[in-house]
């Protein structure tokens, strides 16, 4: 069964509908963590991304780095059996498996620009994959036991992923400047 993409995925929804269908409501939880997620990063230099708590290792742009991979490795090499694009097809992962939390002392606007490109590449491999099929469509990449995760699996997984992180980024940014909060302002842009 396939569905035009522009009725599955809005342009960008800002926050689950109240009632709405499922795709709506999984992408919506979504693109309210990723918002959240910006918000928490929004306005840091190379000092306050590179802020940390002690004992943690754990940084604002270790996080923005490890989001964009993870928004790669799920919606383009999972989901669409596509090579991860560039910085991460020329990581030897087997030698630096954490290369992404450890090289994140790029540039800030580096850091915010490789997490809002991996983030648009992902709403568009997204829309591909449910122009294909709905929910139920399976990844092209397979686990290594040869199960197929879903679509609706994947974007579950990305939304506990986030989740995970935005509660890690609220304490780092509290300690730096202060900024606390579930939600945004109704004024910040959509990453």
């Amino acid at each position: 069964m396939t569905h035009d993409p522009e009725q599955m995925v809005p342009s960008v929804l800002l926050e689950p509908p109240v009632s709405g269908t499922e795709v709506d409501t999984l992408i919506g939880s979504l693109e309210r963590q990723r918002r959240t997620f910006a918000w928490k990063c929004e306005g840091l230099d190379a000092g306050g991304l590179g802020a940390r708590l002690a004992p943690s290792e754990l940084t604002l742009g270790g996080l923005l780095k490890h989001l964009a991979l993870v928004e790669d490795e799920y919606f383009t090499r999972r989901l669409l059996g596509v090579d991860l694009p560039p910085p991460w097809d020329a990581v030897d992962w087997d030698a630096d498996p954490g290369w992404e939390w450890r090289s994140a002392a790029d540039e800030p606007e580096r850091l915010y620009a490789l997490w809002k490109e991996a983030v648009a590449r992902s709403r568009t491999n997204l829309r591909k994959a449910l122009s294909e099929g709905d929910l139920d469509r399976p990844a092209r990449l397979t686990w290594p036991d040869g199960r197929a995760p879903s679509v609706r699996r994947i974007l579950i997984d990305l939304v506990e992923e986030y989740a995970r992180h935005v509660g890690q980024a609220d304490m780092i940014r509290e300690s730096i400047d202060g900024r606390v909060g579930e939600d945004p302002p109704a004024d910040f842009p959509v990453p």
